[in-house]
């Protein structure tokens, strides 16, 4: 390539940019100006080059939101990014939530200083005391006389918050503070309220506890100790958010039509109870009950390869070298009950899938196993899941109503 060419691997000149845009010059400079475009000299006459990752990113944007085939088709299935965000970034390591490292978070501070970092921007130097917010917020009798026995506790929350929405008069009053108060007042109930199908008497001696790990300990028919509540906050922490999923997604769309905050999370209840989002926690249960004994993990993972049958909770697509959340779960679930037999059905699949060369686990596997590690009763690992991502749904709840656009994706027409 010749010196004074402009072009080059990572930028392309001004000409160049224009034509792949379709736009006039002036119109990168305004592109340049709301750094939407990054841009830096080179070339004859003081010319400037632009960010040839931007140009195309642009471009994209551009032809999806046109509905050109390809690309709208292919926007929203791990595809180009559709919504700007400032909450969580996605990084080989884990996700950063407001540019602190998740995995460092977690292993050093409260779910609740977590919540607040999401929906503030800004760590709390100490940790928040949410303890003042633990009423149920309803008539439990009126609640577990809906439930069929043994509800688990996705069924459970996604009866519960509706009719804490119907309680709350004032759940119309997006003041900023008061939206604030009422969603960690939402957070503690769903802890407080998860095992509610399960046992009632769990959800009184779930009030008495100062925070939401303990809470959901409680509810759940688990003991809060010390450890526990740590390796709670600890799996609460790194569920919270994960950029735009099938269930935050739901739930800016429902935010961007100004549902309130509960009909916002209960969009998010809707999305997680799929079987290909939250019901992966079932999946999971019923493979770790076929491998029934830690020897039997290899044939299991043998056979399910020879049929081309998946095993759900390993792999995932923004983490081709493994899932981080799920490793750093694992090793927290180990060192908390080595010898809890049905951890150790968990770590026999993903010591079967590794010697496979198959997929490496993901958050799912994690929760599975300190679901194990706690002793929490089966099908309950996904209420950790909800009630930790709740943080994560509020935070965008706030970010896509500071944003003021109603989420409308054009389709692609294919019919006759």
């Amino acid at each position: 390539m010749a010196a004074d060419d402009p072009d080059d691997a990572s930028f392309v000149s001004g000409k160049a940019a224009a034509a792949l845009l379709g736009v006039k010059r002036e119109t990168l400079y305004a592109y340049a100006s709301r750094g939407l475009l990054r841009s830096e000299p080179g070339g004859p006459a003081r010319q400037r080059r632009y960010s040839r990752e931007d140009v195309e990113r642009l471009k994209a944007r551009s032809e999806a939101r046109s509905g050109h085939g390809p690309v709208a088709a292919g926007a929203l299935r791990w595809g180009e990014p559709v919504l700007e965000s400032a909450l969580t970034a996605i990084d080989p390591a884990g996700p950063r939530y407001r540019g602190h490292a998740s995995a460092e978070l977690a292993a050093t501070t409260t779910f609740e200083a977590v919540a607040e970092l999401l929906w503030s921007g800004a760590l709390p130097s100490s940790p928040p005391d949410w303890s003042t917010r633990t009423s149920p917020g309803l008539r439990l009798a009126s609640l577990t006389a809906l439930l069929p026995g043994s509800a688990p506790p996705l069924t459970t929350l996604a009866l519960a918050v509706p009719a804490l929405a119907a309680a709350d008069a004032d759940r119309f009053d997006h003041a900023h503070d008061r939206e604030l108060a009422r969603a960690q007042m939402l957070i503690v109930r769903m802890a407080t309220l998860a095992g509610a199908g399960l046992d009632p008497g769990n959800v009184r001696r779930a009030q008495a506890e100062p925070d939401v790990a303990g809470a959901l300990l409680a509810s759940l028919g688990a003991s809060p100790s010390p450890r526990s509540r740590r390796l709670m906050h600890r799996a609460l922490i790194l569920s919270a958010d994960h950029e735009l999923n099938a269930s935050t997604f739901a739930v800016r769309v429902a935010a961007s039509a100004g549902a309130d905050l509960h009909a916002c999370v209960s969009a998010g209840l809707a999305a997680l109870s799929g079987p290909r989002h939250g019901g992966i926690a079932d999946r999971i249960d019923a493979l770790v009950r076929e491998v029934a004994r830690p020897e039997r993990a290899r044939d299991v993972v043998a056979a399910r390869t020879r049929r081309g049958e998946e095993l759900p909770g390993f792999g995932h697509p923004l983490y081709p070298a493994g899932d981080p959340r799920g490793a750093q779960l694992l090793a927290a679930a180990v060192q908390h009950a080595p010898r809890n037999p049905r951890l150790r059905l968990v770590c026999a699949l993903v010591e079967a899938m590794h010697a496979a060369q198959r997929d490496p686990p993901t958050l799912d596997i994690g929760l599975a196993a300190i679901g194990a590690a706690l002793g929490l009763p089966p099908a309950t690992n996904v209420a950790i899941f909800a009630v930790g991502r709740a943080a994560g749904w509020i935070a965008h709840i706030l970010e896509q109503r500071a944003a003021g656009f109603l989420l409308r994706p054009r389709a692609r027409y294919v019919g006759p």
